[in-house]
């Protein structure tokens, strides 16, 4: 390789191909929204590694942690389990900027053509890992990686004060009553509840992962619905009618950690045309009796109705659901 590790990924644009997992094929063959993301992270990570800067080298080596902490995706056709996916990452970072920035281009094989996909903003941080016990060894860093790295994701500040906090959950429990969700809910068209961080969700042994917010962005549509009485199941079962998601975005502001109870909190924002409906993600926790915003995003969804098993066409919404949407049920 000619150029530096560092010039190469700041400059080249690579593209690999990679399938979707089998997990993300929950309606049909169509692949839902959040192993759509991690085909975007996928493909950033073999970036790097094609760039000679592996994920894995630069926490052994370095004690760095590579973070994404924004995805903003558009998803434009469906992937479907059986997509040998072609994704471009394309680089794109500002000078002086402290995150490394790239687009994202997923390209599948329709009626013997390419067609565009997917297109995503990114961005990357590789966090310190200031463990000594961990990092048994810390090797110089790559020439002109410095910039980006950081102590901490994030910063933010403390917002509103609350109450004393509910019953303590076990990890990976969950609770929907609890006097700060009272608090973030009042007078809000909006669903949410206490979840308290488990293993599976982080990363680098204490932090939930941009993973681990996909998962939920994901599971707070689900119970949103289920709590306005237009569950998943009973649509399915009543209309044969599908969630679609056509955008997402997840931004982190600071850091959660293994087992904190994070509060999610789904809110409905606007609904366009009777076929469209975007909602907005907050991730919060309590510190010293204050809420702390963890991250935030944005979801556009649709209803579809999946023939075949991968191809399908958006419906639009009848009276029961946006009322729901519009939390009139029983009004």
């Amino acid at each position: 390789m000619s150029a530096t590790p560092v010039k190469s990924l700041l400059n080249e644009t690579t593209t690999v191909v990679l399938t979707p997992g089998y997990e993300g094929a929950n309606i049909g063959t169509i692949i839902g929204f959040k192993h759509v993301n991690y085909l975007v992270e996928k493909a950033v990570i073999e970036h790097f590694r094609h760039c000679g800067l592996p994920v894995g080298r630069l926490y052994e080596e370095n004690g760095l942690g590579f973070d994404v902490v924004e995805i903003d995706s558009r998803l434009q056709t469906a992937l479907v389990v059986d997509d040998e996916a072609s994704i471009e990452v394309t680089p794109v970072t500002k000078d002086g900027a402290a995150e490394l920035s790239f687009k994202v281009l997923i390209t599948v094989e329709r009626d013997g053509a390419p067609k565009k996909a997917v297109t995503s903003k990114v961005k990357v941080v590789l966090r310190h890992d200031e463990n000594d016990v961990r990092m048994l060894r810390r090797l110089p860093l790559a020439e002109g990686l410095e910039q980006f790295v950081t102590a901490r994701i994030g910063g933010a500040e403390p917002g509103a004060a609350v109450p004393a906090t509910g019953t303590a959950l076990i990890s990976g429990g969950c609770t929907d009553s609890d006097p700060v969700l009272d608090q973030l809910l009042a007078g809000e068209n909006a669903y949410g509840w206490k979840f308290r961080i488990p293993y599976p969700y982080v990363h680098f042994f204490d932090r939930l992962q941009m993973s681990g917010y996909l998962r939920l962005m994901e599971e707070a549509k689900h119970r949103f619905v289920d709590a306005r009485g237009i569950s998943i199941r009973t649509l399915l079962d009543e209309k044969n009618h599908i969630p679609a998601v056509t955008a997402s975005k997840v931004t982190m502001l600071d850091e959660a950690l293994l087992e904190e109870d994070l509060y999610v909190v789904y809110t409905v924002d606007d609904v366009f045309k009777n076929l469209l409906y975007t909602s907005r993600l907050d991730y919060y926790v309590v510190r010293d009796g204050h809420l702390v915003k963890t991250a935030t995003g944005t979801i556009t969804h649709a209803y579809g109705v999946v023939e075949n098993g991968s191809s399908g066409r958006l419906v639009t919404f009848d009276e029961r659901v946006l009322r729901a949407f519009n939390n009139e049920v029983g009004q």
